[in-house]
């Protein structure tokens, strides 16, 4: 497997002076592989401010980075991560397989770089993740079928801006996610999946797909309060239940559906916007129904 690089370029390191060190060895030598620049006596519990380590144990349990370059690999050997941040920095190569050593994590975020190849399936292993952040980078493929069948809660996770293609696993029915957002990827059919009377979702973005299914049908969750679905090719009518969400924003535009605006809740007072470029929509805020 290839290994992944990080590139940082600034990298803000309080030059503190300690007469005891915290920092765990094992960690410290992982840390140091990650940047050879380390070499400095300071600790790197209370002297990094990229890292957070347990007061208790002195592991490192929190990662953080943000933009720059600096060469190493991804620290999979850091096995007490709660968090990891690796954001804006370039990275380039695939996701790393074993990311899912790290059983402890709760945050993995890679966003804003240049990831490519797929997304490895064994990251649903992580039996405690809570967030996801895969987005902005130039992964491919499907998205992994066994992301359904996930150990973790994973309420939020975001792939959007890659170059994600096939359809969305049916196995995502089995998870209630608080939020989604896949926008500006090539995914197709169906993802009615993520809605449903029993769902807890708040925000779903799915803009700019291929995606293809009966909006008519789909039952939404009370909690829901921000949907986006432009530029697809979803068919059939607003449902009438969705006058009962109270939405902070809505946009079903560049679609295809038809029919009359639900004349109630919020739905006739949102910009015209929220709306226009469908086959046959009609009402307020649009022009009336012929």
């Amino acid at each position: 497997m290839k290994t992944l690089f990080i590139s940082l370029l600034i990298f803000n390191l309080l030059s503190l002076s300690l007469s005891e060190e915290l920092c765990n060895s094992r960690d410290k030598k992982v840390l140091l592989q990650i940047k050879k620049h380390f070499g400095d006596p300071t600790d790197c519990c209370t002297a990094w401010n990229q890292v957070e380590c347990d007061p208790t144990t002195n592991r490192v349990v929190s990662l953080r980075i943000f933009s720059g370059n600096l060469s190493g690999e991804i620290p999979a050997e850091l096995i007490h991560l709660l968090s990891l941040t690796l954001s804006r920095l370039n990275l380039t190569g695939p996701v790393p397989d074993s990311l899912s050593n790290l059983k402890n994590l709760r945050v993995l975020d890679l966003s804003f770089n240049s990831l490519s190849g797929s997304i490895p399936s064994s990251l649903a292993l992580l039996p405690e993740i809570d967030i996801l952040g895969l987005d902005r980078n130039k992964l491919t493929g499907p998205i992994p079928e066994s992301f359904g069948n996930s150990v973790g809660r994973v309420p939020g996770i975001s792939l959007s801006h890659n170059q994600l293609s096939g359809k969305i696993p049916a196995s995502l029915d089995n998870r209630s996610f608080r939020l989604v957002d896949f926008s500006r990827n090539k995914l197709e059919g169906d993802a009615s999946m993520f809605f449903g009377p029993s769902k807890t979702t708040q925000s779903v973005d799915l803009s700019r797909n291929l995606l293809e299914f009966n909006f008519s049908k789909v039952v939404f969750p009370t909690t829901l309060t921000y949907l986006d679905i432009n530029h697809n090719k979803i068919f059939g009518s607003i449902p009438t239940q969705m006058t009962e969400l109270s939405f902070l924003s809505l946009n079903v535009s560049y679609n295809r559906l038809c029919g009359l605006i639900p004349q109630g809740g919020k739905l006739p007072s949102l910009e015209y916007t929220a709306y226009f470029h469908n086959r046959c929509l009609c009402g307020t805020p649009l022009e009336s129904c012929k």
